[in-house]
């Protein structure tokens, strides 16, 4: 009896799946006005034409970033994922200006959770671009990465914009 308590071996989460970050339009990210982006320089992903300004937890995890800019902030996903949202394109010049941080690095979120909330018009006006992407950093840890939404509209939380699962 008590080896079926206490016996259990923790089971590893080796899929997740990334709800969307931010109530908006699907851009894919070979479409991102930024070649860092665009070419997946940093690692692959996809990215959103936001609507509003709250960004939101993808996925359970552990902020592992937060920039001094609050422009980009990092996460690391229960299968080791380590995920980027950066927020519109050029907006580490606005050092921190209409951005607000509601999580610090070693926090622990889900998926859901608020992570940074932004004054958008603010960012159109000082920016390249608001389009914003997610990223999967270590694609090479990755056994498979698969987009199940190309293009459309999808509220935050919502719907289910990548799927990764770790080697």
């Amino acid at each position: 009896m008590f080896k079926k308590l206490f016996g259990k071996k923790q089971d590893i989460v080796k899929t997740i799946e990334l709800q969307a970050f931010v109530s908006g339009n699907i851009v894919p990210i070979e479409n991102v006005p930024d070649p860092v982006f665009s070419n997946k320089l940093m690692g692959d992903g996809i990215a959103i034409l936001p609507d509003e300004g709250r960004f939101v937890a993808p996925v359970d995890g552990e902020i592992i970033q937060v920039f001094p800019t609050k422009h980009a902030i990092g996460i690391k996903a229960l299968n080791g994922a380590e995920l980027l949202i950066h927020i519109g394109l050029e907006t580490v010049s606005m050092n921190g200006e209409g951005f607000t941080s509601h999580v610090k690095e070693g926090e622990k979120v889900k998926s859901g959770d608020t992570l940074i909330t932004v004054d958008l018009e603010k960012v159109e006006e000082n920016a390249k671009s608001v389009v914003s992407p997610i990223i999967i950093m270590d694609p090479e840890n990755m056994e498979s990465i698969t987009k199940p939404i190309l293009s459309g509209k999808v509220l935050a939380g919502k719907e289910i914009i990548l799927q990764a699962t770790a080697k």
